[in-house]
């Protein structure tokens, strides 16, 4: 029905734009997490008073970040902490580390990144707080997404898990390793919302989904920060504000054009999930918003970021985000682009030394205000206060604990982590697990394969190597003499007589395990591809495995949904296998060997076509929607394509045999309560994602088909029914209008208890009218 703007309802109806950006889930799906931080430090009179005390050039250093030099920079053993670093001359080291050492004496440097070793920390933190004039500490900071010493699976990959807390854990494991070698801040999460699979950097948030995207967002700022200012607490920069996740043909770096609804309804929730939980740092996107480079774009960084959403942390760029204004043409030169950033919102720069070289001049022609430059200062030496620094600034620097190995725990929560995340797809006749004593013919490039287990943006130096899918078969195995290895192909090219070995190993054995998909360096960022399907020299093994005739198990390796076909999609059983990291082999066989039931499920949708990106399952409603049929006229659906996804996002089934009862909606008080029994009538133990979702029947602003508004992990043993049960709340039935004002839900709604959107039959209420 259509509904009433908060602008006309009574108090107790109204819910404002913050409460709607981060309107909170409280049911048994997710574990409590920690309790949320204050997002805006207080005001410190002593840091006023030190911002008073700082000339210009001072304050400009400040806001500079460098990237990491070391005196030990030409030992391999140091190098490989960053290997993007030209290689040099140790007398060069010690040339380039004593000029960095000179500039942060003379107060010209407030940030290091991606620093390599403890020892040349150590003597910057010394040049900084011991041999300046006032004594302020630098901050170190790196990319932490799902790795240091222990590789966790990659961000999409734990979304899998459905499962926030172990995010949480996960993260934190992140911390304790990372500031043990002496960083105080992390460039993460991310939080994007990634919906088109043709982007590389949907591999490292949590899918396409609001709810999932706020959960996850909440849970790793949590796990990171830990208990601020600790000595392993790791502040969380969240990136990338915003909007980066919607790049026009997920081609990365690129612009979008998305309505103001939009952002506030899709792109800005999880940000302010991450507010919420504690985090101080923020990075800006490289991309423009409706046509503003967001590094300079002060709508986005101060009207936006700061008025409505209430963050009073530090906002810093993208790698020389703000130099690339000029290549966006909104800047005329390096000092145009700095007026621009600061002005905006941006308090940092990072490495293109352009904050340092142009604001004193700037601040001197009124082109930067003094108050602006101050109002950044403060806010960066608020974070370092934070972070503890200013109270003990060695207090993650020690070379004792940063050569310490990672606690034998983490390696535990690594194989946990990668059960938890593993999808199940397709499972015809019951193929899997494995039956035991099976003759096994392990084909295809990732069998082997131990370089591309971790997935894109991990750690260079782990304290292991990963598990390959090969030794964690043999290793489960009561024989290993059972597993035969034919790779087949490479992974983007054939091998002289490849496919008739993998022929003849597969003629050989009882059933193919296919192990296929993409290599690391597919995903991440400038990844984008433009078909997002399984490799074509990969893709002809696949049939001449199919040709064989042998039970077929096709696992995955990847970044993103794929858009399969031929064979793999035929394949009988169907593992999304992600970019596991150190545990991939244990994890794999655990799964494939039934030791474990998988219980992931897809964060992403699995189109049947690259064509049909962007593609996922909260689209709006269409005046003439598809019936599912390939080839009627005057429809929404690809010509001779169906509408349906290959695998729906929630998709993923276990080793039950779980049936879901009708679903029952009532009201309760302003909300409603929607329930329905889940009954596992397998023979197995299994864990399952009962997955709520609602539609708005009529409103004046056009809704999604179906939005995930809650879920509950459900453990049921053979033969046991449980009841799921959710309230929704009025901020679940709100959305915006045109205006960006909140609407609160009425009429009638539809409602569904669902394994996976596009499932099920719903319950439709009608939810009344606020009063």
């Amino acid at each position: 029905m259509s509904s009433q703007t908060t602008s006309l309802l009574p108090a107790s109806a109204v819910i404002d734009r913050r409460q709607f950006l981060a309107a909170a889930l409280v049911t048994g799906a997710v574990s409590a997490l920690a309790g949320p931080l204050e997002a805006a430090p207080a005001p410190d009179a002593a840091l006023d008073a030190l911002v008073a005390r700082m000339t210009v050039a001072e304050k400009a250093g400040q806001l500079h970040m460098e990237a990491a030099l070391s005196y030990r920079q030409a030992e391999p053993a140091v190098a490989q902490f960053n290997p993007f670093v030209p290689p040099v001359t140790p007398q060069q080291a010690r040339a380039q580390f004593a000029e960095q050492l000179a500039r942060i004496r003379a107060g010209g440097v407030g940030w290091i990144m991606t620093p390599m070793d403890v020892e040349s920390m150590i003597l910057g933190q010394k040049a900084a707080v011991q041999q300046s004039r006032l004594k302020i500490p630098v901050l170190f900071a790196a990319d932490i997404i799902h790795s240091d010493r222990t590789v966790f699976p990659v961000p999409l990959a734990e979304a899998a898990s459905f499962d926030p807390d172990l995010a949480r854990r996960t993260a934190r494991a992140c911390a304790v390793e990372a500031s043990a070698r002496g960083l105080d801040a992390a460039f993460a999460p991310m939080v994007d919302v990634g919906r088109d699979q043709r982007w590389g950097r949907v591999v490292e948030g949590a899918g396409e989904d609001v709810l999932l995207a706020r959960l996850f967002a909440a849970a790793r700022v949590a796990g990171f920060q830990g208990k601020l200012g600790a000595a392993d607490s790791l502040l969380a920069c969240v990136k990338h504000f915003a909007a980066y996740g919607a790049g026009e043909s997920g081609l990365d770096y690129q612009g979008n054009a998305l309505s103001e609804r939009v952002l506030h309804e899709v792109y800005l929730p999880p940000f302010q999930a991450a507010f919420d939980a504690g985090a101080l740092l923020v990075m800006a996107a490289f991309n423009t918003v409706d046509g503003v480079p967001a590094t300079g774009n002060r709508h986005l960084l101060t009207e936006i970021l700061r008025d409505q959403m209430g963050f009073g942390g530090a906002v810093i760029s993208d790698f020389r985000s703000e130099e690339e204004l000029i290549a966006h043409g909104q800047a005329e030169d390096g000092a145009d682009a700095v007026r621009l950033a600061l002005n905006a919102g941006c308090d940092v720069g990072m490495v293109s030394g352009l904050f340092p070289l142009h604001i004193p001049a700037l601040v001197a022609q009124g082109a930067i205000s003094l108050a602006t430059l101050d109002r950044a200062v403060g806010r960066v030496l608020r974070v370092k206060q934070a972070a503890g620094l200013f109270a003990d600034p060695f207090r993650r620097l020690d070379p004792a604990r940063s050569r310490r190995p990672a606690p034998p725990a983490h390696r535990e929560l690594a194989r946990e982590a990668a059960i938890k995340s593993i999808v199940l797809l397709r499972n015809e006749g019951g193929l899997l697990p494995l039956r035991a004593g099976p003759r096994i013919a392990l084909v295809g490039p990732f069998g082997p394969d131990a370089d591309n287990c971790h997935g894109p943006w991990s750690t260079f130096t782990p304290d292991a190597p990963p598990v390959s899918l090969e030794q964690g078969l043999r290793a489960a195995l009561p024989d290993p003499a059972l597993l035969t290895v034919a790779p087949g192909c490479a992974i983007d090219a054939a091998l002289p007589g490849g496919i008739e070995a993998a022929r003849a190993t597969a003629q050989n054995a009882d059933v193919v395990i296919l192990a296929l998909g993409e290599s690391q360096r597919m995903s991440g960022e400038s990844s984008s591809r433009v078909d997002i399907v399984i490799p074509p020299a990969q893709q002809a093994l696949a049939e001449a495995m199919a040709a064989t005739g042998k039970p077929l198990v096709v696992v995955l390796r990847h970044g993103r949904a794929l858009a399969l076909k031929g064979a793999v999609r035929e394949a009988p059983a169907l593992l999304a296998g992600w970019f596991l990291g150190t545990e991939t082999g244990h994890a794999l066989a655990a799964v494939l060997l039934g030791k474990v039931s998988p219980s992931g499920r897809l964060p992403v949708t699995f189109p049947q076509a690259t064509g049909q990106e962007p593609y996922y399952y909260a689209r709006e409603s269409s005046g003439r929607p598809a019936s599912g049929a390939p080839d009627e006229l005057f429809k929404s659906h690809f010509i001779g394509l169906s509408d349906a996804p290959l695998y729906p996002f929630g998709h993923g089934l276990t080793y039950g045999d779980v049936r879901y009862g009708p679903v029952q909606a009532a009201r309760a008080g302003e909300g409603v309560v929607v329930s329905a029994s889940v009954t596992n009538a397998g023979s197995r133990a299994v864990e399952e994602v009962a997955q709520c979702y609602l539609h708005d029947v009529a409103s004046e602003v056009v809704q999604p088909v179906q939005k995930l508004v809650a879920f509950e992990k459900l453990a049921l043993a053979p033969g046991e029914t449980r009841t799921a049960r959710f309230a929704i709340t009025p901020a679940m039935l709100a959305h915006l209008d045109q205006a960006c004002h909140v609407v609160a839900g009425s009429g009638a709604f539809d409602f569904w208890i669902a394994p996976a959107a596009r499932t099920g039959t719903p319950a439709r209420i009608d939810v009344g009218r606020p009063t």
